[in-house]
């Protein structure tokens, strides 16, 4: 039985924890299986006059006095410290579940997906290098379908494991596909002393705004405003200025790039892909890059639903002999997980 199905089955009210893109695809899927939801709230200090899908927001506390006992269905991703504990508080005191919903695509991670779906992941789950990816890689699985967030506390990393992993000292040319705001470029810059160009490319012109900001005084970054995939042109965008910008979809248009095209030829140590859902087509624009390199990759795998198989098949098709790890950090649904390809 999944997360939908038990809740299909729920006596006790229902409330969502959190508002945002996150509880308006939870809401769709209840909507779709006829499930009632009761309230919505969030944490004691963070209530404003506010109403969400018709329910006025209350904090914790009221909920509470107001339900007594309920589930609480969290529908906001954090890697926040404070607020990790905070849910782990709630989740004493009240039923807590935190659903997987899909940041693009429509196919929901349920029991049926999975049976349909389930010799890919064996075969992604066998490839993987070591015990310590399949047991990563089985408790997000797990996660995905039960929604109990305990699956990922158990098994999360610090994401310097990847770093480590990937032996980023040796980086001198990396391509840095959703660079944001140059977070993982600034990583890379701490981490590689021997770094010569790190081309950094941003689609949303107000996180790119911020990433050309990082990158003054920084010789080694080449920032490029436009979008990574498969072929050279333009791409409908959807710009929020955050981490949800993506392409596919959106009103807006955007330059689109390859990374074959951007090194025209060159060799790369280490390719990045965190592209809001557009990680296959963006890989297939990359694929003379990895078949004649063989770089070094990290493939943030949590957008689509199908990323956990179609992602890794994919770069083993272009190449049979990386060593495929899998890993994921401490967040709250499964977010930032990814495959590194070494």
């Amino acid at each position: 039985m999944d997360l939908w199905d038990r809740l299909c089955e729920e006596k006790l009210p229902l409330l969502l924890y959190g508002m945002g893109d996150g509880a308006d695809k939870i809401i769709k899927v209840l909507e779709s299986r006829n499930i009632k939801l009761s309230g919505v709230f969030a944490s004691d200090g963070f209530v404003r006059d506010k109403t969400f899908h018709g329910f006025k927001l209350m904090p914790f506390s009221e909920a509470e006095k107001k339900f007594g006992s309920f589930v609480a269905l969290q529908a906001f991703g954090t890697s926040r410290k404070d607020v990790l504990e905070n849910i782990k508080r709630i989740s004493e005191r009240q039923g807590l579940y935190v659903p997987d919903v899909p940041v693009a695509g429509e196919d929901l991670f349920d029991s049926a997906f999975a049976k349909k779906n389930m010799d890919k992941l064996r075969f992604v789950y066998g490839a993987l290098e070591a015990e310590a990816d399949r047991y990563s890689f089985e408790s997000v699985i797990r996660y995905k379908l039960s929604g109990l967030p305990a699956y990922l506390f158990r098994s999360a990393v610090d994401e310097e494991y990847a770093y480590r992993l990937l032996e980023a000292e040796s980086f001198k040319i990396c391509v840095d596909c959703g660079a944001f705001t140059g977070d993982t470029a600034a990583e890379i810059i701490k981490l590689s002393k021997g770094l010569e160009t790190l081309y950094a490319i941003e689609p949303d012109v107000r996180s790119f705004t911020k990433l050309k900001a990082f990158s003054e005084g920084k010789e080694q970054i080449v920032p490029i405003n436009a979008a990574v995939y498969s072929d050279e042109g333009e791409l409908n965008f959807s710009a929020k200025g955050s981490r949800g910008s993506r392409g596919g979809d959106g009103k807006a248009c955007v330059k689109a790039v390859t990374v074959d095209g951007i090194l025209d030829g060159r060799r790369a140590d280490f390719l990045k892909f965190d592209v809001e859902g557009m990680e296959e087509a963006a890989i297939e624009g990359a694929k003379q890059t990895i078949k004649k390199y063989k770089p070094k990759m990290l493939v943030s795998c949590y957008h689509r639903s199908e990323d956990m198989f179609s992602l890794p098949i994919k770069v083993l098709n272009i190449r049979s002999d990386y060593k495929l790890h899998f890993f994921h950090p401490e967040y709250l649904p499964a977010w930032d997980s990814a495959f590194i390809f070494e």
